[in-house]
């Protein structure tokens, strides 16, 4: 079967900086259904669209295409009376934009009484290589269709 709209792709991954440095390596295979969804980079779709199981390919992303140049107004600070004791650098917490969306910041320093957040994805402003390997492509089941997202040993839980 060809990848193509509603169709639901197992695959491994490997994300490596444009110096070679390893960010991200699949322990175990993912998957993600495909065809517009957001589940996965539009660039990755496009590169898989149509291809077979056993297909390989290593994808140079520039920034843009991956998660995006650093917007520093996504970087905030906050008091830290305002946090739950325990506050940790590299912690992670939901929160919202200034204009209102939600969204994830990391902690990215403690100074005195005051949290320095940061709204970016961690990889954010980077050129990443995404090499990817398609073990599998299967029909999406109606119900994967309807929710938005792969079910099963690889995809989301419910």
């Amino acid at each position: 079967m060809k990848i193509g709209k509603d169709t639901v792709v197992t695959m491994q991954y490997k994300v490596v900086n444009a110096q070679g440095q390893l960010l991200d390596k699949a322990q175990e295979p993912t998957s993600y259904l495909h065809g517009g969804y957001e589940n996965t980079l539009p660039k990755i779709e496009e590169a898989l669209e149509g291809q077979d199981e056993g297909f390989e390919t290593t994808l140079k992303l520039a920034a843009a295409d991956a998660f995006g140049e650093r917007d520093e107004t996504l970087v905030q600070t906050i008091s830290k009376k305002d946090f739950p004791p325990g506050v940790k650098v590299g912690g992670q917490l939901r929160g919202r934009t200034k204009e209102g969306q939600e969204q994830v910041f990391t902690v990215i320093k403690i100074k005195g009484d005051q949290v320095i957040l940061d709204g970016n994805h961690p990889w954010a402003g980077q050129n990443l290589s995404f090499s990817l390997k398609v073990l599998e492509v299967r029909a999406a089941s109606a119900e994967e269709v309807t929710h938005g997202h792969a079910h099963g040993a690889h995809g989301h839980h419910h």
